[in-house]
């Protein structure tokens, strides 16, 4: 299993004068490495705490530990390398629980051993998914797409997992925004937690 190659990330600000400028260029600080499922590596990007945002020259806000969700009236922007499943579906029930302790937010997974996946989860956000390297099948409850480079998923706080079912890694771009389930959907939802 091949490593996929590195990228840019861009940070733009302003000067004293308020004149555009770029404040930091370079691979992404804070990246990590899940224990529990090898290859699988947490690229942080950016995020936000609130809304709308403030828009300053401030610090880095990636700087800090891996949380699979955004703050309230948040929103991230990361990249995730999803190993094949040779690796994922290689885990025990404890590693694959682990995995999402490891990312901050035990409760969202969700597999079972009746799971059509052993990494199913479920966050309170609106996600943009952007395949940008390899294949991956979106996995829900009932069914499945298969979705290859520059295929993008909108996932509404559904129930889901990332499956490769080739042997090369796979690479997709997350925009995560905090959501809140309408009232009819959060009465449904407590069965499905």
């Amino acid at each position: 299993m091949q490593a996929l190659p590195g990228f840019k990330r861009v940070v733009t600000g302003h000067d004293e004068q308020g004149l555009a400028l770029v404040a930091s260029s370079g691979p992404t600080p804070h990246n990590f490495p899940l224990k529990a499922v090898p290859g699988t590596v947490f690229y942080e990007v950016w995020n936000s705490t609130n809304s709308p945002v403030l828009l300053d020259n401030g610090a880095d806000p990636t700087a800090k530990p891996l949380q699979l969700s955004p703050s309230a009236l948040g929103s991230l922007i990361r990249v995730v390398d999803i190993p094949p499943d040779s690796v994922q579906n290689a885990v025990s029930d404890e590693d694959a629980a682990a995995a999402f302790a490891e990312i901050g937010e035990s409760h969202a997974g969700t597999g079972t051993v009746e799971s059509r996946h052993k990494l199913m989860h479920r966050t309170e956000t609106l996600d943009y998914g952007i395949v940008t390297e390899g294949e991956v099948w979106l996995v829900l409850d009932q069914e499945e797409v298969h979705l290859k480079c520059g295929d993008i998923v909108v996932q509404r706080g559904t129930n889901h997992a990332w499956s490769n079912r080739t042997e090369h890694m796979a690479r997709m771009v997350f925009i995560l925004l905090d959501g809140r389930y309408s009232d009819e959907l959060a009465a449904t939802q407590g069965a499905h937690r």
